[in-house]
């Protein structure tokens, strides 16, 4: 939850503050064949505990380690200090199916969020509390998690 009032507090790529996010997910479309894309998407469904082929998670297990566990950790945790979800929970920003799993896989994301602190909105920003109930209704559609 922590993590959350952070980022609503400071934003993502919020230039006027030294403590945003600055995440970027690369974009493997022109990197990766379309078989190995797949195969990455059924295991971030497995490691998400979602319905998956378990052959082609199997395949897509290495192709993690290579090429997304720097950011997202060897069991998929997760690195929010700089930006990289949790792909093991039920919190999925982009949406959890396996078709938005496999566009942000192909496409890459880029994502943006203003500060909604009152420090960098002075007269229109949310109080602490504010913040808090925010966090609290974003932890809440994530399922608790």
């Amino acid at each position: 939850m922590g993590d959350i009032v952070h980022t609503v507090a400071h934003g993502i790529r919020n230039d006027q503050s030294p403590e945003a996010r600055w995440s970027q997910m690369p974009a493997f479309g022109d990197m990766l064949p379309r078989a190995e894309i797949e195969a990455l998407t059924h295991h971030v469904l497995a490691m998400s505990g979602q319905e998956h082929d378990a052959a082609l998670a199997a395949q897509g297990a290495g192709l993690f380690a290579d090429n997304c566990a720097s950011c997202h950790g060897e069991a998929g945790t997760g690195q929010r200090e700089i930006g990289a979800p949790d792909l093991t929970d039920a919190v999925w920003l982009y949406g959890g199916t396996p078709d938005r799993i496999r566009e942000t896989i192909t496409a890459g994301r880029f994502g943006v969020m203003p500060a909604w602190s009152e420090a960098f909105r002075p007269g229109t920003g949310l109080s602490e509390a504010e913040i808090l109930a925010v966090a609290a209704y974003v932890h809440h559609l994530g399922g608790g998690e």
